[in-house]
């Protein structure tokens, strides 16, 4: 979850009490499935990979707010560091897990929208708890589901040569002869 303050006014001096009025909201945030397939479904077209308006971005901001009611005009007094900062935690793997994958260039890349993202989760047996998830972390755990049930890669014949003559260098080795 990401937490920034948003400057509503700029600050002002109160005479009663003698103090500076800070006029700020506290914006809670969350880069999930949801808030993903909430957008999906606004602007029709898929969020992931795609450039967006200034529009559609403060747009996809209210959408991860996880706020019960935002403050009239919020989303324009966003400051360019607090931008920053959303599209920074949108950008964070949020997971110290890594998976090689060698991509197959036979094939096409694919548009990833929330359905597909759904469908993984139900093919993979992935709880819907996860949906609320960063959206980088639980694409994560898909591609760790992916790798753990791939099926075994295939030895070629030169590789399979090879561990058979190093096997019977092993027991050669072992039995302390020639063979």
């Amino acid at each position: 979850m990401l937490t920034i303050l948003v400057q509503l006014s700029p600050e002002q001096f109160d005479e009663t009490t003698n103090e500076f009025v800070d006029d700020t909201f506290e914006l809670e945030l969350e880069h999930s499935l949801v808030s993903l397939s909430k957008w999906e479904s606004k602007f029709c077209k898929p969020f992931l990979g795609n450039d967006k308006t200034l529009d559609e971005t403060l747009w996809y901001v209210s959408a991860m707010a996880l706020n019960p009611k935002l403050p009239e005009g919020i989303l324009q007094k966003l400051s360019s560091a607090n931008l920053d900062a959303v599209n920074e935690y949108i950008q964070a793997p949020m997971t110290a897990t890594t998976v090689s994958e060698i991509q197959d260039r036979r094939h096409n890349p694919q548009v990833v929208t929330s359905e597909l993202i759904y469908y993984w989760m139900l093919s993979l047996n992935i709880p819907f708890e996860c949906q609320h998830w960063h959206l980088n972390r639980l694409l994560m755990l898909v591609r760790v589901c992916n790798a753990y049930n791939a099926p075994a890669k295939k030895m070629s014949k030169a590789e399979l040569r090879q561990k058979h003559r190093d096997l019977n260098l092993q027991r050669r080795q072992a039995a302390a002869n020639k063979g």
